[in-house]
């Protein structure tokens, strides 16, 4: 008990070195991450238009997504490395995440060629990946006890940007073109870059404990035990299979309900909207039941809910069903991100919690690029069904390995991450 309030000491302390005392770091960092997601699921939204601009096939569409998902896998790695090494300038490089995502939206929008459009996506891919990793390793440290809810409520940023952006995406494009919009979404993230500097300053300070342990050898054989950590080499997997659905999913159902189903443009971002929007409600239960019953003890029965709910759109494939069973699919298929990466948390050290938190988004992002290759390809010549069966058993598979990992909630313990 003693051990816990020093360290809930320690971390109130460390709260007060930041603007208003540290109340700016969850709705900051909240706010940024809706602005990302905005942009990630507006493009989602527009994928139909991109591929008539183009003239792609289902698998040049899926090259889209697999480019956003290289970039942002090959930045996780040394990311998480060098994020750890500059913690002192996290405020400054969260602010440059913000401008990168503008400018990469702006290229989106202005792209002529495809080569230009590959860029644009790429820059918003990787600042949207760095992102990440400064900011769940700063509510990780600064709200140990509560790590899990912390890291959802972040994720309830996200989702709001995820639920917000294809409606009114779908709405706006009665008016405008996809370029008109996505240049115009690029002056939200500029403006909240500049406010970041000052809601995000002095987030990675640390207490004179810590800078004397925060030598690079100490970091160095930190990185090298947690390499040898099989409990993280199984996270990776969870992860990656997880993202691969994920992926999956978001490039084929907006063909599916354009193509397919012949949904209008408003009815199409709805829809997408809505997969994310019970997911909004539910994130930050998942992550207070997390934190109370066990990580386990959630996310396993959840990933088993995917799995079964994507194999309902093969039955439900119209009218209300088919809505209602989008809307069942999303209840846990956002939820489960931030309980992951609570568990990543878990077990790796606060020295090199964005180099853990790296490594396991490298591989997921890596292996998600492929999906989407997949999935375009096997929606392209086998239908949706043969794509959704795909997704299905990507989520079987994360929940039995998930199951089978030698991990436990330590959420209650002040030493964890």
């Amino acid at each position: 008990m003693r051990a816990m309030q020093e360290a809930q000491t320690t971390l109130q302390t460390d709260r007060s070195h930041l603007p208003l005392g540290g109340r700016t770091i969850m709705p900051g960092l909240a706010s940024g991450h809706v602005v990302f997601h905005w942009v990630v699921q507006s493009f989602i939204v527009v994928l139909p238009e991109i591929q008539a601009a183009f003239s792609l096939s289902a698998v040049g569409v899926g090259g889209l997504l697999s480019a956003r998902e290289v970039a942002a896998g090959i930045v996780a790695l040394p990311g998480g490395v060098a994020v750890d090494i500059v913690r002192r300038y996290w405020g400054l490089l969260l602010a440059a995440c913000l401008a990168i995502c503008a400018l990469g939206s702006l290229v989106i929008g202005v792209s002529p060629v495809y080569i230009l459009l590959l860029i644009g996506i790429a820059a918003v891919a990787a600042s949207h990946s760095i992102w990440h990793l400064p900011a769940s390793s700063s509510l990780s440290y600064h709200f140990a006890q509560r790590r899990g809810m912390a890291l959802s409520i972040h994720g309830v940023g996200g989702s709001i940007g995820d639920v917000a952006g294809p409606v009114v995406t779908g709405a706006l494009l009665l008016f405008l073109t996809w370029q008109n919009l996505l240049s115009l979404y690029a002056a939200v993230p500029l403006i909240l870059g500049v406010l970041a500097l000052w809601a995000f300053r002095n987030i990675g300070r640390m207490t004179e404990a810590e800078q004397s342990g925060a030598d690079m050898a100490s970091r160095v054989a930190a990185t090298r035990q947690l390499l040898r950590n099989p409990a993280l080499w199984g996270l990776m997997s969870v992860r990656g299979f997880r993202s691969m659905a994920l992926v999956a999913l978001v490039t084929i159902l907006p063909l599916y309900l354009d193509n397919d189903l012949g949904l209008s443009e408003w009815n199409r971002g709805f829809h997408i909207g809505l997969l994310i929007a019970v997911g909004l409600v539910a994130k930050t239960g998942a992550g207070y039941l997390s934190d109370r019953f066990g990580r386990k003890q959630v996310l396993v029965p959840g990933l088993v809910w995917s799995c079964l709910m994507a194999l309902g759109l093969v039955i439900f494939d119209g009218g209300i069903m088919l809505t209602v069973t989008i809307a069942l699919l999303g209840l846990f298929l956002y939820p489960d991100q931030p309980i992951l990466t609570a568990t990543i948390f878990d077990v790796v050290g606060r020295e090199v919690a964005s180099t853990g938190l790296g490594v396991v988004a490298f591989a997921a992002f890596l292996m998600a690029a492929t999906s989407s290759v997949i999935a375009g390809a096997l929606y392209e010549w086998g239908g949706f069904p043969a794509a959704v069966y795909f997704i299905a058993a990507l989520f079987a598979v994360s929940a039995v390995v998930f199951l089978l990992l030698p991990v436990a909630n330590r959420a209650d313990s002040p030493e964890a991450g």
